[in-house]
């Protein structure tokens, strides 16, 4: 280790870097949907629900609503992971960080 000066101020942009990607994925959102549209659910990239919207036309079938959210649910927080995921990499690219690592 040549310069531990250098290296802490690295990882202190680093970190700086980090904090901005998480304070932008508090407000940017995904979209995802199931049942063509009938239920429709917005999360924020840090895994938040935003809203549920649900197409008057399934509330006669309760057991079908339920698993149109869930599915919904699910593909709205799969997509802010991944969204999630981007960014991150992005903050940590070419630090020669072994994959999964962050």
């Amino acid at each position: 280790m040549k310069d531990p000066m250098k290296m802490l101020r690295q990882v202190q942009q680093m970190q700086d870097r980090m904090a901005k990607v998480q304070a932008q994925l508090e407000t940017e959102t995904v979209e995802a949907s199931a049942g063509g549209g009938a239920v429709t659910v917005i999360a924020t990239g840090a895994q938040k629900l935003v809203s549920v919207t649900v197409d008057p036309a399934v509330l006669s079938d309760p057991e079908m609503l339920q698993d149109l959210v869930v599915a919904a649910v699910n593909e709205a927080m799969e997509k802010s992971k991944s969204m999630a995921a981007g960014k991150m990499q992005a903050v940590t690219a070419g630090l020669g960080l072994p994959p999964g690592l962050v």
